[in-house]
């Protein structure tokens, strides 16, 4: 008689797929859990893009209010989509009877509920911490009611995943005595830069001879610190002459915005605007560029995005905080104050030191081969099931017996 596998219901209160942090971790855990042998049923809001996963079913809330798009973060749709979400899972719950029911973020509160309900060990995974980014009396109400939700996803928890340290740590302050387990981030792609498809990526973007490529990837959020990565492109230009810079993200308002903005400070002639990039593509990109920039200023725990540049072996141009701290030191990247002029000299630095970034560079990717990588996400997932679960987890495979 061949084993029963464990039955895994997770729950995604995003959109799927998108390309970016949360919806990335999601395929990531589904993925992990059924090369592990989990039988993985994961549970996503009614938009975004089909992505399959071998071995995973996936099933979608009904979209009651015939939504397009979902901003980020909460809103009245979400809201509504939310409890769309709850019906959904109790449905999947009560037909599939999961041996875990496995929460993101606001996803908590669902997975307790139906967890308790019928039997199910809980995991509560906590991304971020929203409240580190929103200002203004409203936004504060908001978050205030987040965090007494996420206070009791943690408490009726069997077990906490944390994706950085820092919010490992709130979560053991909530709920002393809680397993709480790190399981960081990891590049948004799996696939490995290819030399080739750089220098042809390169070669599209159509630089003169001698050009250095500083290049930013990310959207163009506030918190993401994109006012000052555009006040220095201006600075950092004039500071050297071979100096270019290539940008992934943002709306065509956005990029229109940004275009006037640096037409005025006479610069637009060395900035490409890329549009979006898909993210098995972005390696041989990002493979392209000689400097790569994080100029987030806020948040508590590491941008996806300095992943993506340390598995790369390109030099890092980032500020210093404790976020970034997080992961980059001295000797895997330039890290500078959180001014305009100081990332600027931080660009020109490493754009005339070719030396200098092929250190910082070379010190990145080992730090991603030892530790931030697929293969040690997967074995982290893996643990935090097995201790969770026992004899149950049994049946799975080792991550150790995996490529």
């Amino acid at each position: 008689m061949i084993p029963e596998k464990p039955r895994v219901l997770l729950i995604s209160p995003q959109p799927f797929f998108e390309w970016r942090g949360s919806p990335l971790r999601v395929r990531f855990n589904a993925q992990a859990l059924a090369e592990l042998g989990y039988d993985v049923d994961l549970l996503v809001m009614p938009v975004g893009a089909d992505k399959a996963i071998p071995g995973v079913t996936l099933h979608r809330a009904p979209n009651i209010i015939r939504a397009k798009k979902l901003a980020i973060g909460p809103s009245l749709p979400k809201a509504i989509l939310d409890v769309a979400l709850f019906f959904k899972a109790a449905a999947l719950a009560r037909r599939r009877h999961p041996h875990v029911i496995h929460g993101i973020e606001d996803a908590g509160p669902i997975a307790a509920v139906l967890a308790r309900r019928h039997g199910a060990k809980m995991i509560f995974e906590k991304h971020s911490d929203p409240a580190s980014y929103k200002k203004g009396f409203v936004r504060n109400l908001v978050m205030a009611a987040y965090r007494r939700v996420e206070r009791f996803s943690i408490r009726r928890a069997d077990a906490v995943i944390g994706t950085g340290p820092a919010l490992v740590e709130q979560a053991k302050a909530i709920a002393p005595g809680k397993p709480v387990h790190h399981v960081f981030d990891i590049p948004s792609s799996l696939v490995e830069p290819d030399p080739a498809r750089a220098a042809e990526a390169r070669a599209r973007l159509g630089l003169p001879a001698g050009a250095v490529l500083a290049l930013y990837v990310g959207s163009f959020a506030v918190y993401q610190g994109i006012d000052l990565l555009f006040r220095s492109i201006p600075a950092a230009t004039r500071r050297n002459p071979h100096l270019h810079f290539a940008i992934i993200g943002g709306s065509p308002a956005e990029v229109a915005a940004r275009r006037a903005e640096l037409a005025a400070a006479g610069c637009a002639d060395r900035v490409l605007f890329l549009g979006h990039v898909d993210p098995d593509e972005l390696p041989h990109i990002l493979a392209a560029a000689d400097v790569l920039l994080s100029p987030r200023i806020a948040g508590r725990n590491t941008p996806l995005k300095l992943l993506d540049y340390l598995k790369i072996g390109r030099a890092i141009v980032a500020c210093d905080n404790p976020a970034n701290r997080l992961i980059l030191d001295d000797a895997n990247a330039r890290l500078v104050a959180p001014e305009p002029d100081a990332f600027a000299a931080g660009i020109a630095a490493l754009a005339a030191d070719a030396a200098l970034r092929e250190r910082l560079g070379a010190a990145g990717r080992r730090l991603h081969l030892a530790t931030y990588n697929y293969r040690e996400y997967r074995r982290r997932l893996a643990e935090v099931y097995r201790q969770l679960l026992g004899p149950v987890a049994d049946v799975c495979r080792s991550p150790d017996a995996l490529p």
